[in-house]
Parts: structure tokens; sequence; C-alpha cells
């Protein structure tokens, strides 16, 4: 048995467990600005940098989830926090804490970390739960329960995402400290650093080994990859190429025509910036000879192109449609070919060069390539249609001579490390990577599955599926998204390069993230069923972000990259690399071409989903929460933050299972500048829901009792939210953990017809529940703003009849003519409506105003904050504080109002005031700060 630590009353129900953050209260707002400045990228030392994995979750939003998930919230400790000013207080220390921790420039701070820490022993009095994510994908999960100090478990049932995340959580700690063991940086020429922290050794060796496999690699097959010679009015002389633009082509349908024509999204290969036009490709038709050739123009207007996705082919030269009946038919039979159209190469510092093509050498038969079957069908792949049924397909032959040589050149590399290895003193014991080894062959087993990453990497920019990116010159990557669609001109990139999608670019990029792990304490990874993981691990605190339906298909996509691991680290993971290609009877996702139909998809997804809930209520520690990432796809959100069907049945198995959600928390990794920019109120991205095994002697309830317990709770908890500045697109969705803590908590809610209440119908009770709690609040306005709110919620800002405003005036104990004197509306030949917020004076002063409203402070407020977020801070500071809590709990209301109208201009803005909240009263606190310490000095 578990000591469950004091009971807590809240809200007049014992409970017998400590509260933690999570479950009481979030800072939604940094949680989600970090995630999104980490989504954005451009951090060569983030994790993410090391393989590529899908739909992974930002470092942060885990960080924030594990760490509030283990800190004691202050209201479980009303001995300490009697009030709720004294909570209050406290949580804005531990929100400071967390807000430090979630900034990516502390994430290696050992003075930040520390702090976090002892938060996290003080609430768990030193003894530290085993965090299990068994659904462990990227490594996200596992990867911030390291960093936080704490025992890190993981599972996963495909073997890239168990090698992605060993190569996160168990390699840099096993050589942590390490200096580099290379000749060059043993014999100090080649040192960088004096000290060697974290894995920054083992980084600089991963580097060294890699160069020499780029320069050995150079020596076989650089002749594949020529030079470009460039006009006199380039300067002349020769140019290393950047990358050769290809296009497919296809013999014409048109009889006329005997010959191949180019299949064309763009012929744009530079856009145009300022000081510079476009540049991009003419196709020449040559009659005579029935062939099309390239020529590279600048300025002017380009052709369209020959092809898109949505509509058909065109054939260059006749102008008759070409189907894409006709074009997949082509690829089938094997006739689809390829044609240079461009040539990029390397011209003044960081600038490229646009050449017509040249002929290209012929590349021999690679030294192995992965001929293993696509899959016949599954999601988001296109491209089988056309010919390509083998991974092998997907490359073209130097681009599989480029891959199978670098693959080679790691059987040189290994011996070679575990040589140098042995020199600089490492243990000559012979004990692998695999088995828990330390010494010199360990140490050689990682350097080469860092290594084949790099190879992982490189095949994800030189496939034949790879765009050319016209507005940065850039060479893409197969996987934009988790799919693989057909490409049409794609970008062939030069390994040998010093520019785009190069060897030694992908190299560096991988070594600097090996840098920059964590290596605290030893993370534990095994390829195992999400079920059986969590048999493994004693009485884990689960933190998961599960594969969601049929969003992406891991196991089909990850064959892309598993078919080129298992080639080139079998001898050193031979486990993982056992089958021909990863498991997929197992892989819980919703596979209607794998499980033969829509609805036996959905029975396996559900029903082993079912499976893994029952075992997180029956393993789950006591003492904490489970937690669990739920992502939303677009066509299952309605506006207000109502779900449809997936969310209910999701939420249907966490009760079904025996768990008492305890809090919903909606994460989004969009910037707050692109919400608004976009002119609308989505809403977040994923969910965060915390979840606690119900008692087995939970009662029973009637719809009477649940209904009452709602409301009682739910108003404490929507006050709370909105103290936190909730987005109000996000409010109806963060209502549902406490409203489903009220429900969840009971063994069943019976109607009086016995029958019990099920998600769908308790989702709908808490929906009216937080409304009339909203609604509630009306009382705390004053008499103007009363009436304010029910004209808008009737006409918004258009006219309305003079007689009907009378009528309201009344009701709201107001006139018509006091509203107008206020400011709020004005009226006309029979006709009153409001004042819209952007005809308001930006220089009104409050303390001016004889007759001053809820509803001018909100208004006023919305204009100073489409000049600037200072001069809202400047207003802000003019007002009381009970004042402006009035006007932000009046936005929510507006906001409701104007999603329920469909308002949906009224409601993004009313959206991005709350949204700005806390940016606005850091500001207004920083101003007063300043005015009082100038008058100190005066």
């Amino acid at each position: 048995m578990y000591d469950y630590g004091a009971m807590n009353e809240m809200n007049g129900e014992p409970v017998s467990y400590k509260k933690k953050l999570i479950e009481v209260a979030l800072p939604l707002t940094v949680i989600s600005d970090e995630g999104a400045r980490e989504k954005a990228g451009g951090r060569l030392d983030h994790p993410s940098e090391l393989h590529l994995w899908w739909a992974r979750r930002p470092l942060a939003s885990a960080r924030a989830v594990l760490w509030s998930s283990l800190v004691d919230d202050p209201s479980a400790h009303p001995d300490r926090f009697p009030t709720e000013e004294d909570q209050k207080l406290e949580r804005k220390r531990l929100f400071g804490i967390l807000e430090r921790l979630l900034a990516w420039k502390n994430s290696k701070d050992p003075d930040v970390l520390a702090e976090a820490r002892t938060e996290i022993e003080k609430s768990c009095d030193g003894r530290l739960p085993n965090v299990l994510d068994p659904f462990c994908g990227g490594g996200t999960i596992p990867l911030e329960a390291q960093r936080l100090g704490l025992p890190s478990f993981g599972g996963d049932l495909n073997p890239v995402a168990v090698l992605i995340s060993k190569a996160m959580v168990e390699i840099p700690p096993r050589f942590a400290g390490l200096p580099p063991v290379n000749p060059e940086a043993r014999s100090g020429s080649g040192q960088k650093l004096k000290t060697w922290d974290r894995a920054q050794g083992l980084a600089e060796d991963v580097g060294y080994y890699g160069q020499w496999m780029r320069d050995r690699a150079f020596e076989q097959i650089g002749n594949l990859y020529p030079k470009a010679a460039l006009p006199a009015e380039e300067g002349g002389g020769e140019a290393t190429v950047i990358a050769w633009i290809w296009a497919r082509t296809v013999q014409s349908p048109d009889p006329s025509w005997d010959g191949h024509v180019p299949l064309v999204r763009s012929w744009i290969v530079r856009k145009a910036k300022p000081n510079k036009p476009a540049v991009w490709v003419e196709p020449l038709v040559d009659r005579s000879t029935r062939m099309v050739s390239y020529r590279i123009r600048e300025g002017g207007d380009p052709s369209e192109g020959t092809v898109d996705r949505w509509r058909e082919g065109t054939c260059l030269a006749t102008g008759t449609p070409i189907g894409f009946d006709h074009i997949r038919e082509q690829g089938r039979l094997g006739l689809m070919s390829r044609q240079l159209i461009a040539v990029v190469a390397e011209g003044k510092p960081r600038g490229r060069t646009y050449l017509a093509p040249v002929p290209q050498p012929q590349a021999p038969d690679p030294l192995w390539s992965p001929r293993v079957p696509l899959p016949e069908r599954t999601l988001g792949f296109r491209v089988q249609q056309y010919g390509m049924v083998e991974w092998a397909d997907l490359f073209t032959d130097r681009q599989l001579v480029a891959l199978s040589t670098f693959s080679d050149l790691l059987g040189e590399v290994r011996p070679a490390v575990e040589d140098h290895a042995r020199l600089a003193g490492l243990a000559d014991d012979g004990v692998r990577l695999r088995d828990g080894g330390s010494g010199a062959a360990a140490y050689a087993d990682a350097v080469v599955t860092y290594l084949a990453f790099v190879i992982d990497r490189c095949a994800d920019k030189w496939a034949s599926l790879v765009p050319w990116q016209p507005g940065g010159g850039l060479v893409g990557q197969l996987f934009s998204r988790q799919a693989i669609p057909m490409v049409w001109d794609y970008a062939e990139a030069n390994p040998f390069s010093s520019s785009t999608a190069n060897w030694k670019g992908i190299l560096n990029r991988v070594s600097t993230a090996i840098a920059g792990l964590p290596i605290t304490g030893n993370g534990i990874v095994c390829q195992r069923d999400a079920r059986k993981r969590l048999e493994d691990v004693d009485s884990p605190m689960v933190c998961t972000d599960p594969p969601y339906y049929d969003n992406v298909p891991y196991a089909d996509v990850s064959d892309f990259f598993y078919v080129w691991l298992r080639h080139n680290l079998a001898e050193v993971w031979p486990d993982e690399a056992a089958t021909l290609l990863t498991p997929k009877a197992e892989e819980m996702v919703a596979n209607p071409y794998r499980a033969g139909s829509r609805e036996a998809a959905r029975e396996h997804f559900e029903g082993g989903m079912a499976e893994v809930l029952d075992r997180i209520a029956d393993r789950q520690h006591p003492e904490f929460p489970a937690t669990i990432f739920y992502a939303f796809k677009q066509q299952e959100t309605k506006a207000g933050g109502t779900a449809s069907t997936g969310w209910e049945t999701f939420l249907q198995g966490l009760v079904d299972a025996g768990l008492q959600i305890t809090a919903t928390w909606p994460l989004r990794t969009e910037k707050k500048s692109r919400v608004v920019a976009m002119k609308t109120v989505a809403l977040a991205s994923s969910v965060v829901i915390a979840c606690r095994p119900r008692p087995p002697d939970a009662p029973a309830a009637t719809l009477y009792e649940f209904r009452q317990a709602l409301h009682s709770e739910l108003s404490e908890a929507v006050r709370l939210l909105q103290d936190q500045a909730i987005a109000p697109v996000d409010m109806a969705q963060s209502a549902i953990g406490p409203g489903m803590e009220v429900f969840s908590r009971y063994a069943g809610v019976i109607r009086a017809d016995g029958t019990r209440l099920r998600v769908r119908d308790a989702l709908v009770l808490i929906n009216e529940t937080l409304e009339g709690v909203l609604s509630e609040e009306e009382a705390e306005f004053d008499a103007d703003t009363r009436w304010a709110l029910t004209w808008y919620e009737q006409y918004g800002h258009e006219p309305g009849p003079s007689g009907e405003a009378v009528l309201l005036s009344q009701a709201k104990n107001t006139s018509v003519d006091g509203v107008v004197k206020a400011g709020i509306a004005e009226s006309q030949a029979g006709k009153v409506w409001l004042r819209h917020w952007e005809v308001f004076d930006l220089d009104w002063i409050p303390a001016h105003d004889d007759r001053l409203t809820d509803w001018e402070v909100a208004q006023y407020l919305m204009v100073r904050l489409e000049h600037s977020e200072s001069t809202a801070a400047d207003l802000l500071r003019q007002v009381d504080g009970a004042a402006a809590d009035r006007a932000r709990r009046l936005v929510y209301l507006l906001y409701q109002a104007a999603d329920r109208r469909g308002r949906t201009s009224d409601a993004v803005a009313y959206n991005s005031l709350v949204l700005a909240w806390f940016d606005i009263v850091r500001q207004a606190a920083a101003e007063h700060r300043g005015a009082a310490m100038t008058l100190e000095g005066t």
C-alpha cells in the first residue's frame, strides 16, 4: 500500500491524494508560447535533429506536463496555504519556476534544473516515481523525464522509434563526460574543447568519423557529381553543383507528337525578391526532332506548369490533356522517364547560380539497395500507382549509389572507432552496446548508430520525391508531412557541396544534437507492445502521447528509414532489426487497408486502446495522475470547443476503464500572432488529460446530485481558469476537466429511468452549466454594461428599435439616455446601436469619465490593443484591479456571444485580448515599477 498523504477537503469532498498542480492550474499561455517557438524550429541542438519522427510533441509541453504532475498544488497543503490568496501567491511562485524551466535557453542550465528538481523532490518526499511512456515514439517524454532527473522508461512496438529513443536517453548518459577518442583529438591538434560535458566527446567523434566517411566517399564516387561550367557572364570557370532539378516525363497521348513531354508543377527556380527578379526554366519545343530542351530565364512571365494535383496534365507540345490514368499507366509499365531541366550551382558567398542542363554521368549499380516492397495501399501513400512498388524505386540510381556507399563505409568505421577507443583507455571488454556495455566495443556501436542516423536523414533529402524550394533556394525533404505523395519535378542534392542537403551539413546537425542531450540518470527503452510494457514497470507514473486513430500510419512510413537502418545496424542492434519490415499486425492505428474495412479498423484501434487504458488504471502509481495527450483532427472539432465522436469516444474509454478525469488542458503550438493574422478562433491543436484510478468503492449518483455538484464545482473552476487568462476559444475545452472530474468520480450517474448517463450527455450538461456560470457573472457588472451585453447578444453593432432599447434599459435599471451619455451607444431616428470599439478615442482617460463603465474599459482596451500592447498596458495602469478583472471577465462573455452569433471578426478580437492579457499586465506592472522608482529617485 502507498501512503496517500493527508486527506484534503476540496469543495466539501474528501480527496484521498494530494492534488498536483496540473489538476488545478497551469500557465497555458507560457506553455503554448514555448511550444510554438520550439515548433518554429531553427535550433541546431534540438533533439529532433537526430532523426525524423512524425507528430512530435514539443519538448516544452512534455516538460511542463511532467513537472506539474509531480509538484503539489498549494491547495493540497491547507496547513501552509489556508486561504485562496495564499494559494494564488504560491501558484504564482510555482508558475515562475515552470516558466524558467520551459525556456529553451535554460534546458541545460544546471541551476534552473536543480530548482525544478528541488520542487519535485519536496512534493514526492524524495521518492521519485518511475515515469513510463508506453508509446514513446520519438522519445520526447522519456527524454524530458530524464532531464528532470526521474527514472525514465519507454516502449514502442516500432523499431525505428525504439532506436531513436535509445539514442536519446540510453546512450548519452553511458558515455557522459568522456573526451573524444579519435586520433586527431587525442593528439590535441583537432580538439575543439578543453572540457567535455554531457556527451560532447561522443558528438565530436561522430563528427570526426562522419567527415572521414565523407572524404572516403568522395574518393570513390565524387566523379558522379561533376562541377558545372559557368558562362562568361558569370565569370567563367567551374562551380560546385548544389542540386540538379529533374522533371518526370511521359509519352504524349497525342499521336501527332511521337515523344516524351515533361510533367512540371512550376517552372520557377527562384522566386522574385526585392531587387531580384524571378528565375525560371523556359521549355523549348523542337517540332522537327520531337524533343524538348530548356534554358534559364530571368524576369518576365514564367510559363504555367504542365501538371498539378488538382487537374489533368497538359502536353507541352500540343496542348492535349494528359489524364492521370495515362500517367499512372506509363508509370506502371515502366515507361515514365525523367529529364534534367536546370542546374543550381554555388555562386557568390551563400548565393545561387542557375544554369541550363548538361548531360550527367551514368551511375553504376549501387552496392546495395532496399529492394523491399512498399505497402500495396496505406494512408497517405500515392506513389505505388505510378509504378513505384519497392522502397528502392523512390531513389535515382545516383542517389542509391551515394546512400549505399556511405552505408558500406560504416563497416570500415566501426573497427577503427573500437581500436581508437581502446587506445584512449576505454575498457577492452567486448561487451556490446545492446548488452549494456560502456567500453570500447559499445562506444563503437554508439558512434555507428548515430552515423546510421545521418544516412537516414540524408535519405530523407536524397530521394526522387524531394521538391526544390524556390523561395529559399533549398532542397526540401521527402517527409514534409507524414505521407509520401507524388512529386513531379524534384531536386537531386549534391552530397559533396557545401550548401543545402549536403552530407557534412546533415552530419553537423546530428552531432550538435548529440552534444545537447541530457545525461542525468539512465533511461531504459524497449521494443514492446504498450500493453506488455505497462506490465514491465513497477507502479509507473504514466505520461504518454498515444497514436490517435488514423492520423499517422507510423509503421508504413517508418519503413522508409527501417530498410536502411536494418541494413546498417543489424549487427549492432540485432533484436530491433530482426524483421524484414516494421511490425504491422499489432500496431495500434486504424488502418482500413490493413484491417479490411473502416469498421474493422475502428474496432482494432478502440479495442486495443481500451486494453491499454485498463492497464493504466490497474498499474498507475496512486500518488500521481496519469497524463495522456490527445491530438485533435481538424474535422472532429466544432466552434465553441464542442468535440465530436472521436473525443467523446476517448473520454468514454477512460471512464469505462475505471479512470477518473481530473483535468483537461488545451495546448496550442501556433504563435499568438499567427492565430490573429489568420483571423480565426481555431481550437487548440491538442489536449492533455490528467486522470487517476477511480476508487473501487466509488458511489453512484443521481442525475440531480451530479447537476448540483457540477454547478458548485464548475463555478470555482471557471474563476480559476479566467485568472489564468485561458483563451475564450479554449474555455469550453478547459472546463471539461473539472466537469468530467465530477462525472467520472462516480461509479455511474443514474437517470430517473435507471439508465446510465453517457459521456456524450455529460459533455452537453457541462457545456450548459458553463454557459450558466459565465452568465451569472453578469450581476457583477454595472447597469449600463449589463444593458450593453444583452443588446450585443441580440444586435451586435447593428441598429435596433429604440422601443426595445427602452424596455431593456428599464429591465437593467438604466436608460437609453444614460447609455448614450456613457459613450456606449448612439441613438437617432428611432434606432439605437452600440458604438464599435474602432471609433473609440485612443486618448480616453478613465479618471476624466464621469460615468465610467466596465463596458468602456473592455472596449477601450480593444482599441488600444489594436495600436500596441504597451498602449493597452498604459490604460490598464489607469484603472483599479477590480475594474480590470471585471473587464476581462466581460470579454469572455462577449466572445461567447460573438461565437454563438457567428460574428467571427469580433470573436477573433475578443479572443486576442485575452491571449495578450498576461503580456499587457506584465508591461503595466513594469511601467508602474519604473514610475515608482523615478519618484523615489527624485
